[in-house]
């Protein structure tokens, strides 16, 4: 005899009311087995991340709510703990070279900085030695200082930008 290789979830009758060609109306109870197919077993364990994460709790000491199930299994789904990523200055070093209106011009094109806030930038690398000239991302504050770099090579000038962790 072949094994059946789908589980038996249940038995439920499905109720039809029909009528007949004089118009008699009647109803009738049809038994419908359902079936459940297996599963695949996985063959690696996956990772499940924080936005698809369900959390599943039995709740059989529990009284039958509005819109519960009886089941015997309550699905809830679990809240994302999110934390701001860390942050990385870019902090500009000042030079010899460097013509000063240069500096404004990366710092406005690269930075979006205005021409009043690019100017104060500056003035504060050329007394200082270096000034922060945003605040980013890793990611963004890596692509930044490396713009900075590569615009300033092009241009044939020394000047440099470095990230630091902020904080």
């Amino acid at each position: 005899m072949l094994r059946n290789p789908f589980a038996l979830v249940g038995t439920y009758c499905l109720y039809h009311r029909f009528a007949d060609s004089q118009g008699d109306s009647s109803a009738g109870c049809e038994a419908v087995h359902i079936y459940l197919a297996p599963a695949p077993r996985p063959r690696t364990v996956m990772r499940m991340h924080a936005f698809a994460q369900i959390r599943l709790t039995f709740n059989q000491d529990r009284p039958l709510e509005d819109g519960d199930d009886a089941s015997g299994l309550a699905v809830e789904e679990a809240k994302p703990q999110l934390k701001a990523p860390p942050m990385y200055k870019v902090v500009m070093f000042n030079d010899d070279y460097t013509p000063m209106d240069f500096v404004v011009e990366v710092l406005e094109g690269i930075f979006n900085h205005s021409r009043e806030q690019a100017t104060k930038i500056m003035l504060a690398v050329h007394t200082e030695g270096q000034a922060v000239c945003g605040v980013y991302t890793r990611d963004v504050a890596e692509t930044k200082a490396m713009q900075v770099n590569q615009y300033a090579r092009e241009c044939q000038h020394p000047l440099l930008c470095e990230i630091e962790k902020d904080g």
